[in-house]
């Protein structure tokens, strides 16, 4: 009798602390503390620690009625603009009056990087803000800042959407990546996100790490934590054009109504090209690259995509592709290093 009443007890304290996690007065996220039906923005203060603090701005809104929380991210690389300005335009749109449950809205995680328009990594110690989690609070900021935005987003969030785009040496054409767990209902749901998003070209990934130790990613964090996530790229090159920032913020919005965290029916991509692998030409020789195709070009095995000259126009390096596919990226300045990318090509599923 003991045991029954002692399990019955368990699932009592569990369910209620569901519903305390959905119907909370107040969420806070770093310095901002929202609410029910109210708007908050603060910062998540990083503390020096081996190097110089940081801050990270944050956004709360904490929906007049209870639901999902939902995570939206950009800025991990500072010069991915799109990216930044679509999160920056839902900051004004959304409304906590017509919310169920609450968005986590952290617009510019790298916030170096985006003042000194350095590509890539953060500037004050060299790595990739996407590529250290779940982060340590002994390492460096990058370390530091990883280990708070696990600890305060990803554990506090039930849906987590990465966002990015080119770089700034970086043609890119759209496109989303969806992880395959082997989860059946976290993998439907964040096949669902994905396909309501929106974007036609969807990566499907099945390699990335699978230790929530070692999860080095952002949107792997969450899933390796069991959250439904997916990461969406769009934008190119340093530029903020209309039809990249509409992709995304509609496409954010469109994954809250799917959630039903907005009124109103969502609507998902009927066709995608599912892209199964992905296979990365790189330059054998240092000096000035010359492309031969662009972003979203469908290319066939052994097609030529560009070549590198010496600095006095010597031809130095032919690029082909290995592989029929489709251009996800393609470098797009003309300095280039031994080794380094050419162009990511996808390989969509037959």
């Amino acid at each position: 009798m003991l045991r029954v009443i002692t399990a019955a007890a368990l699932i009592t304290f569990i369910f209620a602390g569901l519903v305390a996690a959905q119907d909370r007065a107040t969420f806070t996220v770093g310095t901002a503390t929202a609410t029910r039906g109210q708007k908050a923005t603060g910062m998540i203060m990083v503390p020096a620690g081996s190097d110089a603090a940081t801050s990270i701005p944050v956004a709360v809104f904490h929906g007049a009625r209870p639901g999902p929380v939902l995570a939206l991210v950009s800025g991990a690389h500072g010069t991915e603009y799109a990216s930044i300005i679509a999160l920056e335009r839902l900051i004004g749109l959304i409304n906590p009056a017509e919310l169920s449950g609450t968005v986590i809205v952290v617009p510019l995680v790298n916030l170096p990087s985006f003042e000194q328009k350095m590509p890539h990594v953060n500037p004050v110690d060299g790595k990739s803000m996407n590529r250290m989690y779940p982060g340590k609070m002994d390492g460096t900021q990058t370390d530091r800042a990883s280990f708070l935005i696990t600890k305060q987003v990803v554990e506090q969030c039930d849906h987590l959407i990465d966002l990015h785009g080119g770089d700034l040496d970086e043609s890119l054409r759209p496109y989303s990546y969806w992880t395959k767990t082997g989860s059946e209902k976290q993998d439907r749901i964040s096949r669902e996100m994905v396909l309501a998003f929106g974007l036609d070209h969807i990566i499907i990934s099945a390699d990335r790490p699978k230790d929530p130790m070692a999860s080095r990613y952002l949107e792997n964090t969450a899933t390796t934590r069991g959250k439904p996530s997916i990461t969406v790229e769009a934008g190119h090159a340093g530029t903020v054009e209309a039809e990249d920032v509409d992709a995304l913020a509609d496409g954010c919005l469109n994954v809250m109504r799917y959630l039903k965290m907005l009124p109103g029916p969502s609507r998902a991509i009927e066709h995608p090209v599912w892209i199964e692998k992905l296979v990365t030409v790189t330059s054998e020789q240092t000096g000035i690259f010359y492309p031969l195709v662009r972003r979203g070009t469908y290319v066939e095995q052994g097609m030529k995509i560009g070549y590198v000259t010496d600095y006095l126009g010597k031809l130095i390096f032919e690029a082909r592709s290995p592989v029929a596919g489709v251009v996800l990226y393609i470098c797009a300045v003309p300095s280039m290093t031994k080794d380094g990318t050419i162009a990511n090509i996808g390989i969509p599923v037959r």
